[in-house]
């Protein structure tokens, strides 16, 4: 079940990696353009108005707050990078799903990644990485399967080694290591529905 979770994880970031022509990464004063080969997938572009959340900028499903920001999947995302500011990295390249860029913003303790949209960039995902952030409910890595059941209740899906809540067109993920939650995130299902 683990590595099927892993698996999946993995395609992720590969679907993200393995499509741009320019990828580019940036790690504080440092900047990297590589040259890679297409993917040779169709391009799409993401109907307006489908998740509600990616014209509307109204919360949906499950949020992250950090500091005073509040981020929801499918929300345009340049308020919320500019209200979060400068991150530890930055990195991009050419969509596999839609016309334009996927990128990739690290900030201390999470990452958050868009996806085109049109004229905008929207929140494809957040990934919390530590214990140093948490959901809005108060769950974070480290925590207990019995925690988790507990704030958000036992309707949860149980499917490779993670449980899956979904609510409002978006799903938030724990995956779980020895009965602790090992990685939490936030996903939008329009680049589900985009395949």
């Amino acid at each position: 079940m683990k590595k099927k979770v892993l698996a999946a994880v993995m395609a992720g970031m590969l679907l993200l990696a393995g499509c741009g022509n320019n990828e580019k990464v940036i790690e504080g004063n440092q900047q990297n353009n590589v040259s890679g080969g297409g993917s040779g997938a169709e391009n799409k572009t993401p109907e307006e108005g489908s998740k509600g959340d990616a014209v509307s900028g109204e919360a949906k499903g499950y949020v992250f707050k950090v500091k005073d920001t509040t981020v929801s999947v499918d929300a345009d995302a340049a308020p919320i990078i500019e209200k979060l500011g400068e991150p530890l990295s930055y990195y991009e390249a050419a969509s596999c799903a839609f016309e334009g860029l996927d990128k990739i913003y690290t900030y201390s303790g999470f990452e958050l990644m868009t996806y085109p949209a049109k004229d905008k960039d929207c929140v494809s995902s957040v990934t919390l990485k530590d214990d140093s952030v948490a959901t809005a409910e108060g769950i974070c890595i480290g925590d207990s399967l019995d925690k988790l059941k507990q704030v958000y209740g036992s309707d949860g899906k149980e499917e490779s080694g993670a449980v899956v809540y979904a609510k409002d067109g978006m799903k938030l993920n724990f995956i779980l290591k020895n009965g602790e939650i090992a990685s939490i995130e936030y996903r939008s299902t329009v680049l589900e529905q985009a395949q």
